[in-house]
């Protein structure tokens, strides 16, 4: 019944609710099934989530988060200094998920805006396509699940380019077919049923292939590509519920790999 109503609840809803919501949750399903590294927590259930296609046990009780928000915060913990830099971060977190909004607000060394054009976590409504920030002002950006739904991907990824410094990187994931080579889009497919089928959600504009890698590093982006399955075993994707097939990418401005 939660899992259905998780479901049915529009995530804008769940946005507003979650503060209260969430902590009672956690707290009910407590266990050891399941490993949610956004909240440090154990579990003994992950409720099953999608917009149309339902993927079992991948949504957290404690933090909402979802696979590819926990492999993000394994990157974070794994990979960098993000929570315990020894130097000011300035960070630019577009369409901003709500399982990291408090946590890294509370984060002393971190200067961090947000910014959507209609979340209700956002401090900046704004386009993506026309930040505005100066260049060269963020040293870190977080950009997810947002790139399929512009219509001028392309502008918005020079956007991000643009306003990270020297040295800064960013995370930009989307939905990706692997079994596709290069992305598919069609600016002519308007009904929303056929975006379904063709793109997966209604209000998708394309399908990423393993191209996206590509439309990154035209802008000068170098790319670094951090799978699910290069970095855990198989007993770590199940007590975490991550996606085996994922990748995360991550890319860097004027910085050598």
């Amino acid at each position: 019944m939660i899992s259905f109503l998780l479901n049915l609840i529009p995530r804008i809803y769940l946005i507003q609710i979650g503060e209260w919501f969430r902590p009672l949750l956690g707290f009910l399903f407590l266990g050891d099934q399941f490993l949610d590294p956004i909240t440090g927590k154990k579990y003994r259930y992950f409720f099953s989530y999608g917009y149309h296609q339902k993927r079992k046990s991948v949504l957290s009780p404690g933090s909402f988060s979802l696979e590819r928000h926990r492999l993000m915060q394994l990157y974070l913990q794994k990979e960098t200094p993000f929570f315990q830099s020894e130097k000011p971060l300035k960070v630019l977190h577009i369409a901003p998920e709500q399982c990291f909004v408090y946590r890294f607000r509370i984060l002393s060394h971190l200067d961090y805006i947000t910014l959507d054009l209609e979340s209700p976590l956002a401090d900046v409504k704004a386009d993506i396509c026309d930040l505005p920030f100066e260049d060269n002002r963020f040293d870190v950006v977080f950009c997810n699940h947002v790139l399929e739904h512009i219509k001028d991907d392309q502008k918005a990824i020079s956007e991000i380019y643009r306003v990270l410094k020297n040295k800064g990187w960013a995370i930009l994931q989307v939905p990706m077919d692997y079994q596709k080579e290069e992305t598919f889009e069609d600016p002519t497919i308007t009904d929303k049923e056929e975006r379904i089928r063709l793109f997966g959600q209604y209000d998708h504009l394309r399908v990423y292939g393993k191209d996206y890698y590509q439309r990154l590093s035209k802008f000068g982006f170098e790319v670094k590509k951090w799978s699910v399955q290069e970095n855990f075993s198989a007993q770590e994707i199940q007590l975490m519920a991550l996606d085996p097939a994922e990748v995360l990418p991550v890319v860097f401005k004027n910085n050598s790999l």
